[in-house]
């Protein structure tokens, strides 16, 4: 059809891809306790050992906090965020995997 729409093969790829940055969202949503779309140092070393559920043992928090935060800013935005949890694999522990 086009490179503006998504042919019928692609749509199972695309729902899965959805579905998994919805994932990161609750993710990044749930560390992110002043609701201010950004993580700071303290709620990311506050979280940390419920993240280290997602992705598994982090020995330096503040430097992985530096690693993810790309541009700098002191703090963690949701695309620094995906990019990281992309990497690292995060899958949420309260979620339903299974595809039918």
């Amino acid at each position: 059809v086009g490179a503006d729409y998504i042919e019928f093969r692609e749509f199972r790829f695309f729902l899965l891809s959805l579905r998994q940055y919805f994932e990161y969202f609750v993710a990044f949503s749930r560390v992110d306790e002043d609701g201010d779309k950004r993580i700071s140092l303290e709620e990311f070393q506050a979280a940390k050992e419920q993240i280290e559920v997602w992705v598994g043992a982090i020995e330096d928090i503040d430097g992985e906090f530096a690693k993810i935060d790309k541009n700098g800013g002191g703090v963690i935005l949701f695309d620094e965020f995906v990019s990281w949890a992309i990497t690292k694999n995060l899958d949420l522990e309260d979620d339903d995997d299974s595809i039918e």
